[in-house]
């Protein structure tokens, strides 16, 4: 007999409770199973099942043997699931959650594209800036900015870095000065960017050692980065944005980079998705997708 074959007949048995209920799911005889039980037990030198005529139930080697035969099976699942995403397309719904600002500039255009490719593939897209649960939430992917929770059961990869720079108005630099040092910020009004309650420090690279950390002070806070700009242009401070959201407003001369020449702290942006014995194809194929096209939004 087939030893992977009668590991499967095996874990059915347990987890419908009788050899005739797993013999029905497999559409086998029942004696046939209690061979594949056999075979197990046989080879192993060692009973899995105590049966009686009302009932059976598992011995102690038999249950830890079962929680491995699962295990296995899984795996051997997986590992035939490869060959199949050679072959086939993504399909089904796609599950993801981006922040507000990101995601509409430059997630959803690379997803959307995707889609096209794929007639098969369905997109059910969150813009939030809540971090949502994957598992409790039901989301097969999320795109988060910034420093990572270290959270069990997660997995990431690093998909493009958002190259972050100091910018404000004209009309600010005109009656405040322009800071030629990182160390004069601390004398400037500053458009805050604080989300769930916290302020964030401005972050500036130096070599070989950790980076500047500027607390922003100012009297104005906003959770919306495409108003923290707007209010950068109405001269109301220096704003730390990315280089993406502000760059149509660089060129036509509405705001103005500081520090040009200085090397710019790259925020990281991540796709995170829940660990699995194997990924799914359309997740996958999001993820490669991301990973080659945001880069190309970044600069």
């Amino acid at each position: 007999m087939d030893r992977l074959t009668s590991m499967s007949v095996f874990v059915k048995s347990i987890d419908l409770g009788s050899f005739a209920a797993a013999a029905e799911a497999l559409e086998i005889s029942g004696p046939m199973v209690g061979k594949h039980i056999r075979f197990l037990e046989e080879r192993l030198g060692v009973r899995l099942i105590n049966r009686t005529t009302r009932r059976q139930s598992l011995t102690d080697f038999g249950r830890a043997y079962y929680d491995r035969c699962r295990a296995i099976l899984a795996e051997a699942e997986a590992a035939d699931a490869l060959a199949a995403d050679q072959l086939s397309e993504p399909h089904g719904r796609l599950r993801v959650t981006m922040p507000v600002h990101f995601g509409r500039r430059c997630v959803t255009p690379v997803l959307l594209e995707l889609a096209q490719r794929y007639p098969s593939l369905e997109l059910d897209l969150s813009l939030s800036d809540r971090f949502a649960d994957l598992a409790e939430d039901d989301y097969d992917l999320a795109i988060r900015t910034g420093d990572l929770d270290d959270k069990a059961g997660l997995i990431a990869r690093r998909v493009a870095r958002q190259r972050m720079i100091v910018c404000a108005s004209p009309s600010y630099l005109d009656s405040q000065g322009e800071p030629q040092e990182i160390e004069e910020l601390g004398r400037h009004s500053a458009i805050i960017y604080r989300r769930s309650g916290r302020v964030r420090p401005w972050l500036f690279p130096q070599k070989d050692q950790s980076p500047i950390e500027i607390m922003p002070v100012g009297r104005l806070r906003l959770d919306d980065l495409d108003a923290m700009a707007d209010a950068a242009i109405a001269g109301m401070g220096l704003a730390w944005l990315p280089y993406w959201l502000v760059r149509a407003r660089i060129q036509t001369g509405a705001l103005v980079q500081l520090f040009q020449g200085q090397p710019e702290f790259p925020y990281d942006v991540h796709a995170v998705w829940l660990q699995t014995p194997q990924l799914p194809l359309k997740v996958r194929l999001a993820v490669d997708a991301l990973a080659a096209a945001l880069p190309n939004y970044m600069k």
